[in-house]
């Protein structure tokens, strides 16, 4: 046997190209006429447009982390009073503390 002599099973089967006119006909399976019915036919969602215009903003900040906590001198309980413990007392969380 030689390779001349081999036969496949199945035939070799081409993909259907859509819009070449041919077996389907009329419309060629694009549907009716009009623009998505053309070649090329790239419409953008206008949504899409809308959010590509607005600006972008680098990051997020909750305000909450914003805000510092301003605490005066005459507020602390000790002189040695760490920041944790202040946090402790007030119930501070996420918070900057500035002591004035």
């Amino acid at each position: 046997m030689q390779i001349h002599n081999l036969k496949r099973i199945h035939k070799n089967k081409k993909d259907r190209l859509v819009g070449r006119g041919g077996k389907h006909a009329k419309t060629s399976g694009r549907g009716g006429k009009g623009q998505t019915a053309r070649a090329g036919n790239k419409r953008r969602p206008e949504l899409r447009d809308i959010i590509k215009k607005l600006p972008k903003n680098r990051g997020y900040q909750f305000n909450s982390v914003r805000r510092a906590v301003i605490l005066k001198k005459d507020k602390l309980v000790g002189e040695k009073e760490s920041f944790k413990e202040i946090r402790k007392r007030l119930g501070v969380k996420g918070r900057k503390i500035v002591i004035k």
